[in-house]
Order: structure tokens, then C-alpha cells, then sequence
């Protein structure tokens, strides 16, 4: 065998194995993408509830408004986010308004009783409870992804394409509100 037949096996070996991590990567992405689009359906639900809820609780809580406000505004700048780094930071902070939300209702003993509130409540806990399991997935599809971006020599075809490391769906300010005991006073 000549040394030339040599070098263009080698080489084709090469160009094969760049277009199989391409492909791979490619796949990822996508895979990751389509994660993200489980969780648009959960928020979307999500959206869709949150107004009911609201006009629900507003005839109870007369005195706490500006929950009431602040968790509007934050749904509202939920549904105009376009990317998914910004529905990831937009969701993150719809979820510490719901969670300011929850506290403010537990001073509303005849607001916890009503038939809609508890329906609509329910409603929420089942939009939240899949949210988890979507996010988790999406995360771990993410988790995957930069993977195969940063390992070497995965990340030499990552980087010669625009392959880069995505961010995950983590809590970010809903941690800190987490973490926090809740405050309640009557």
C-alpha cells in the first residue's frame, strides 16, 4: 500500500468521523429544542390559569394589590419572551411571583375555602408538578448537550460550526425565595 492511499484513508476516516460528531451534535440541539417545546405547552397552561386565579383571589385580597400586579406583570413579560434564555429568565421570576402569591394567601382562611380558588389552585399545583418533570428533562437534555460540545475532539467540531454550551432551566431567583422561610401575618 502506498503512503498517499494511506493519507486519504486517514483523511476520509477523519472527514467521516467530523460529520458523525456533526450529526451528533446536531441531533442534541434538536433534542434539546424539543424539550423546551414540552415545557412551552406546560406554561402556556400555565399563562392560561394564572388570570383566572387572579380574578378569583382579587375580591379577597383587597389589601395585598401589589402581588396581585406584580405576578400580572411578571406573566405578562413570561408570554412576550421570545428566546429561550429569555423564557428561562422570565419564567424564573413568573415562578418567585406565584410563590409571593401563595404566601399572601395563606392570611385568606375563607379565600382557601372557596370552591373556585381550591379548583384553580389544584389546577396550578398539576401545571407545576409537570412543569418540574418537563424542566427536568429539558435540563438533562441540555446537560447532554454541552456534553458533547465541550469534550474533546466533539469540541473542535462544535466550535468550527457555532456549537456552544446552552443554558439550563435552573430556579435562580425562586432559590432565594425557597430558601426563605415564609412570612406570614394576620
Amino acid at each position: 500500500m502506498s503512503t498517499t492511499l494511506i493519507i486519504i484513508i486517514v483523511a476520509l476516516l477523519l472527514v467521516l468521523y467530523a460529520i458523525s460528531l456533526y450529526n451528533r451534535l446536531v441531533r442534541l440541539r434538536n433534542n434539546r429544542e424539543n424539550a423546551f417545546a414540552d415545557i412551552d405547552v406546560q406554561l402556556k397552561q400555565r399563562h392560561d390559569l394564572i388570570p383566572q386565579l387572579v380574578e378569583t383571589v382579587r375580591g379577597y385580597m383587597k389589601h395585598e394589590n401589589q402581588t396581585l400586579v406584580d405576578l400580572t406583570k411578571a406573566r405578562t413579560a413570561a408570554m412576550a419572551a421570545n428566546s429561550i434564555d429569555e423564557k428561562i429568565e422570565a419564567e424564573s421570576k413568573l415562578s418567585s411571583a406565584l410563590g409571593q402569591f401563595k404566601i399572601s394567601v395563606e392570611a385568606y382562611p375563607d379565600l382557601k375555602a372557596s370552591k373556585n380558588f381550591i379548583q384553580l389552585q389544584d389546577e396550578i399545583a398539576d401545571v407545576e408538578n409537570k412543569l418540574a418533570a418537563v424542566r427536568r428533562y429539558f435540563n438533562s437534555a441540555t446537560k447532554e448537550y454541552n456534553n458533547a460540545v465541550e469534550v474533546f475532539p466533539a469540541n473542535v467540531v462544535s466550535g468550527m460550526f457555532g456549537f456552544k454550551r446552552e443554558k439550563m432551566f435552573d430556579l435562580a431567583e425562586e432559590r432565594a425565595t425557597m430558601d426563605k422561610a415564609p412570612n406570614i401575618s394576620f
